[in-house]
C-alpha cells in the first residue's frame, strides 16, 4: 500500500505574523484560495490572539469566513488562552490549535505566563472543546531548541511532551522546532519515544533556518509521523524567537514525499503557483530550494 502524509498548510498563519507592515486581508484569502486549489485540504487559517502583540492576525475572523466557503477546507485557528478560544468557538473554526511552549523563557516571552499558568488553562480548554465535539490540537513550540535556554534536553521534552498527551488520548499533539536548530537524530529520539508510549496522533512542525528542515522533517517520517506543518513559499517565523525564520517550504515537503513514492493529495504545478503568491507578500523573507530548480519546476 501506499504510503500518505498530511500536510498542514500554515503560511496564511505562521508564514505571515512575523510580517510588519499588514497583509491586506484580500491578499491573505487569494493565499487561501490558491493553497486551496492546489490540493492543501487542512490550513492553519490565523489566531485569535491580541492584536496588540501581533497586529498581522487582526483579520483572522474574516479570513477564517472566506475560508469556511471552501469545501472539504479544513481550518485551524490558533488559541493561547481563554479569549481566543471563546472567539474560534464563536467564529467557527473547524479545528482549535491550543498552542505553549515546552521552555519557560520562551512561553514568558510569547504568552507572557509561566509553563504551568498556561498548561493549566489549556487543560480546561481541551476538556471543554473535547465536550463539545471539537477537534483539536495542542502545539508545543521550542521541543527541541530555544531562543533563550539553547538545546532542549531530549528527556526534559518528552516529559513536558508527556503532559499534553496525557490531557486526551485522541488529541493531536504538534511537537515544533521553533527555532529550526534541530537535529534529525535528535527528532528521532523524541518522536520514537513519544510513539512508543503515547497513542496520540503526532504532528511534526519544522523551520528551515539551518537548512534543516526536510531532513528533520524525514527523521520525523521515519520515527512514524504521519501529519507535517509546511508553508507555501517558506515563509514565516515567529515574533518571540530571535533568529527564527522561516518554516520548511511545502513545495520542498512535498517533492521530498513525491520522489519517495508518498501520497500528499497536492498537485505540484498548482502549489509552485501558490507558492510563488506567497512568497512574493511584501515584507515576508522566503525560504526553500524548489521555486528555484527550473528541472523542478518543470515537473
Amino acid at each position: 500500500m501506499t504510503e500518505t502524509v498530511t500536510i498542514s498548510e500554515v503560511a496564511p498563519r505562521d508564514g505571515l505574523q512575523s510580517i510588519g507592515p499588514f497583509v491586506p486581508t484580500a491578499t491573505k484569502i487569494a493565499m487561501v484560495r490558491a493553497l486551496y486549489d492546489a490540493g492543501l485540504r487542512r490550513m492553519e487559517i490565523g489566531s485569535f490572539v491580541s492584536p496588540r502583540h501581533v497586529p498581522q492576525m487582526a483579520d483572522t475572523g474574516e479570513v477564517l469566513a472566506a475560508a469556511k466557503q471552501l469545501p472539504g477546507l479544513e481550518c485551524t485557528v490558533l488559541v493561547p488562552n481563554r479569549k481566543g478560544f471563546d472567539l474560534a468557538m464563536a467564529a467557527g473554526a473547524d479545528r482549535l490549535g491550543f498552542f505553549m511552549s515546552v521552555t519557560e523563557a520562551h512561553n514568558k516571552a510569547n504568552l507572557n505566563r509561566t509553563r504551568a499558568e498556561s498548561l493549566a488553562e489549556l487543560s480546561a480548554l481541551v476538556a471543554e472543546a473535547a465536550t463539545a465535539g471539537k477537534t483539536m490540537r495542542f502545539n508545543l513550540s521550542c521541543a527541541f531548541h530555544c531562543p533563550f535556554e539553547g538545546v532542549v534536553p531530549t528527556a526534559d521534552a518528552i516529559a513536558f511532551i508527556a503532559q499534553a498527551c496525557a490531557l486526551d488520548p485522541a488529541l493531536e499533539i504538534g511537537v515544533a522546532d521553533t527555532t529550526g536548530n534541530a537535529a534529525p537524530d535528535q527528532v528521532t529520539t523524541v518522536f520514537r519515544a513519544l510513539l512508543a508510549d503515547w497513542k496520540n496522533p503526532f504532528a511534526y512542525h519544522g523551520h528551515d533556518t539551518y537548512g534543516m528542515g526536510v531532513a528533520n522533517a524525514l527523521a520525523a517520517f521515519e520515527a512514524g509521523v504521519r501529519v507535517f506543518d509546511s508553508a507555501a513559499g517558506g515563509l514565516g517565523g515567529c515574533p518571540f524567537a530571535p533568529g527564527a525564520t522561516g518554516n520548511t517550504a511545502t513545495e520542498d515537503l512535498v517533492w521530498m514525499f513525491q520522489r519517495m513514492g508518498v501520497e500528499t493529495g497536492v498537485d505540484w504545478s498548482r502549489l509552485l503557483v501558490a507558492a510563488d503568491l506567497s512568497a512574493a507578500v511584501p515584507g515576508g523573507t522566503p525560504g526553500g530550494r524548489m521555486r528555484g530548480v527550473p528541472a523542478a519546476r518543470s515537473g
